[in-house]
């Protein structure tokens, strides 16, 4: 069966998202350094990028979301540095979804200020034009405007599972992020689970203890393809030796 029908609702739903460019300043003071890759940090998340790119495509996995022990490891800055990364691989379209319900991030870091409601989205109210911006050609991120109070009932529900299968139908996305809560602060991770092929763990360095890390990672592997576990925050640098 031929996929021209396919490309061609992709390419519409595309080019129907509203386009967005983040805030230069804002982009700055988070660290965001893979948007336009002046600072030489970039070069970690690209290499992060690459790996993932390649164990995903190895395992024909399509979507991976990023988790932390506890809030301020840097879960939402990972994931849209790796977002943005992936954005500079032209060939691959990347689409990333503020899923921490509870406290969204992603578009007050980028200072996106007409940001839809996810849990309308997720209920089948929205569609993907409503809720998406679109960042050059190959990046669609939905942020989300305000939190939920039940949002684990939410993230496990058939409406929710049923509006993501929809969006990926239409925007045929080869990478999909999602961005989801701190794990030991709530169970929405775990009820979100089923919905995604790996994960990534962020800890950070001198804040994350290993006993945490260890709860998570176990809780992770016995659910889900965990990728592996980031340090975040750390003060060792590659520059030191020339790179």
């Amino acid at each position: 069966m031929s996929t021209a029908p396919s490309r061609e609702i992709s390419e519409i739903a595309w080019e129907k998202l509203q386009p967005f460019t983040p805030d230069a300043s804002l982009v700055a003071r988070n660290r965001i350094v893979t948007v336009n890759r002046s600072d030489t940090a970039h070069s970690a998340f690209d290499m992060m990028r690459t790996r993932i790119l390649q164990n995903m495509r190895e395992n024909n996995w399509t979507s991976v979301a990023i988790t932390s022990p506890t809030p301020g490891c840097g879960k939402t800055f990972t994931a849209l540095n790796l977002a943005f990364s992936l954005a500079n691989q032209k060939d691959c379209r990347t689409v990333l979804l503020d899923l921490d319900m509870k406290r969204p991030q992603v578009g007050k870091t980028l200072g996106m200020r007409d940001a839809a409601s996810m849990e309308s989205f997720l209920r089948g109210e929205l569609q993907a034009d409503d809720i998406f911006r679109r960042h050059g050609d190959n990046l669609a991120i939905a942020a989300n405007k305000q939190s939920v109070q039940f949002s684990a009932e939410l993230l496990q529900s058939v409406a929710s599972t049923q509006a993501l299968q929809d969006m990926r139908r239409r925007m045929r996305p080869d990478i999909v992020i999602y961005d989801l809560p701190p794990m030991l602060s709530t169970d929405d991770v775990l009820a979100f689970l089923p919905n995604v092929d790996c994960i990534i763990l962020v800890a950070a360095a001198e804040q994350s203890t290993l006993s945490e890390i260890d709860i998570c990672e176990q809780t992770l592997t016995e659910k889900a393809n965990v990728l592996g576990v980031v340090l975040n925050k750390c003060k060792f640098s590659a520059e030191k030796y020339g790179y």
